[in-house]
């Protein structure tokens, strides 16, 4: 007799997300509305620069769970003829003034896969001790600076729009602001925001879902319009940051906004497979990536889909990469972290692909709202490890080490295709399969998108989507213990990747599909 009762499964339905196909330009996002606001400007005549950036600039409206204005993120962008991809590094780095001695250590562990040392009420997590420096709207400024075609004005105008016009207040939205309620309700403007009458937003029973207002946000994103993006770091913005984070005593100073500066580094172009692999620099999940694929270069890789062997030799190889990568760099964040952060991927008719990610961190990052200008920070303090000496031990001025791992796949110097993911330790799994079932399997970017995957996130432990073949578990389970796990809304348990191929016959793009509002959206 079969197993009684037989396991949970949450989602009893099968889920498709449609591919979006162009002769011109394309935006991809975790918001369908802000893939929309991207879309605008290339019908506008702009470029995947002024896509991206303003669909960046859209999501700080739209998913304020994922990122925002008070982010952090890399971007990797790439024209027709350049030699390599460009990284647009705007990644974490901590306040200046930050006391390491604010961090004291309880003694006690989190309790995940990698047990993390636990800090006094978990100040490292939420709260104004858990901020670094909000560098994403920097990383955007230099990336519309360098490659970007209409005026800051116009590519900010949709998310103005959006954030007057207010957060959805739907299902998903009630689900996301519910997982966080517990933290929220400890910060006064978060809770007066998200928390009406102590309690998550809800839909009506029946109709249509209505809007809600982001505090001070629409005003925020409307100054940055007039005034420009640097008002953020050194104008009025700057200031009534710095006095909100004083007020409640946190490290981050008015200095360290106006120090903040994106940079422009080479991306690390690896050979592979007959294309060159823009992985992007900095500290980021890329080294790790180059190590899984130095471990799969003699993989199985015949066939028009991956077989069982070649699950189990990328099992074995992720493992290998990630015991490498937390031995010798330290940990990124602890395995099972509310990570949630967001990807967009951006096209334009003359070429050129961008692939960014920007996050908060955690979801709602530190929890915090601002007052003064309705700005969810980060929690990136939690990037560091809280032991002193470690590698990537808390510090002042550092750069934390992360999983983000956006990428660029070129053939004869031609950007082909752009990839990247939300999803922590979750990325680098989900980037690596997308990609090799679209470039070495040669699958349709639809159904790459929905054939099931594999996690590894660490040197031991296997998920699997429960979806895949007796075949395929049973080599996964001659690498180490196998969980199956559905890919479903929450719990999280894989990373939501989605991808833009450009081919003769035009663009496709395609999202994840168990994000509900996501979407790909062709221009022109």
């Amino acid at each position: 007799m079969s197993e009684f009762p037989a396991p949970h499964v949450t989602q009893n339905w099968q889920l498709r997300k449609p591919a979006a196909r162009s002769g011109g330009g394309m935006v991809v996002s975790q918001v369908k509305a802000a893939a929309e606001a991207g879309a605008l400007m290339l019908e506008a005549g702009g470029t995947a620069a002024d896509a991206a950036v303003a669909t960046a600039f859209a999501l700080t409206a739209l998913e304020p769970w994922n990122s925002g204005l008070g982010g952090i993120g890399f971007a990797q962008a790439m024209k027709p003829g350049m030699a390599q991809a460009e990284t647009f590094d705007f990644g974490p780095v901590s306040p200046a003034g930050l006391d390491p001695s604010a961090y004291p250590l309880t003694g006690g562990m989190k309790r995940d896969l990698f047990p993390w040392p636990e800090v006094e009420g978990d100040r490292n997590v939420h709260g104004p001790l858990s901020f670094v420096v909000p560098s994403a709207v920097a990383g955007y400024a230099l990336l519309h600076e360098t490659h970007g075609r209409l005026p800051i004005r116009d590519v900010l105008a949709p998310a103005v729009a959006l954030a007057k016009r207010g957060l959805p207040q739907d299902w998903y939205t009630t689900l996301k602001v519910a997982s966080s309620a517990a933290v929220l309700r400890l910060y006064p403007e978060s809770a007066r925001v998200y928390l009406p009458n102590g309690l998550p937003p809800v839909p009506p029973y029946q109709g249509s879902p209505g809007f809600f207002t982001l505090g001070n946000l629409p005003a925020t994103l409307e100054r940055l319009q007039q005034a420009g993006l640097r008002d953020l770091y050194e104008g009025e913005i700057a200031a009534q940051i710095a006095s909100d984070v004083k007020a409640m005593g946190g490290f981050l100073s008015a200095a360290d906004l106006a120090a903040c500066r994106a940079r422009i580094l080479p991306s690390v172009a690896v050979h592979w497979r007959r294309r060159e692999l823009m992985l992007v620099n900095g500290l980021t999940a890329a080294p790790t990536l180059r190590r899984v694929l130095d471990g799969m270069a003699d993989a199985d890789w015949a066939g028009a889909e991956p077989s069982a062997a070649w699950y189990g030799r990328l099992a074995r190889a992720m493992q290998d990469a990630y015991a490498e990568r937390l031995a010798g760099l330290g940990d990124a964040e602890p395995k099972g972290a509310d990570s949630c952060t967001t990807h967009i991927t951006a096209a334009d008719k003359d070429g050129m692909m961008v692939a960014m990610t920007t996050t908060l961190l955690s979801s709602m990052g530190s929890r915090v709202m601002l007052p003064g200008t309705g700005i969810m920070m980060n929690n990136g303090v939690m990037w560091f490890d809280p032991v002193p000496g470690t590698p990537n031990a808390i510090g002042p001025g550092k750069r934390a080490l992360n999983n983000m791992c956006p990428v660029i796949a070129a053939s004869g110097g031609q950007p082909e295709i752009a990839v990247g993911a939300s999803g922590g330790r979750r990325i680098m799994a989900s980037v690596f399969q997308l990609l090799s079932f679209v470039a070495d399997f040669g699958m349709e970017v639809e159904a790459a998108a929905h054939h099931p995957r594999i996690d590894v996130s660490g040197p031991a432990g296997i998920g699997a989507d429960r979806r895949l073949p007796e075949a395929v578990l049973a080599a996964l389970r001659t690498e180490g213990e196998v969980e199956l796990l559905e890919h479903g809304v929450m719990p999280i348990n894989f990373a939501c990747p989605n991808l833009i191929r450009r081919g003769p016959e035009g663009v496709v793009g395609i999202s994840d599909a168990a994000s509900p509002w996501s979407a790909a959206v062709a221009a022109g």
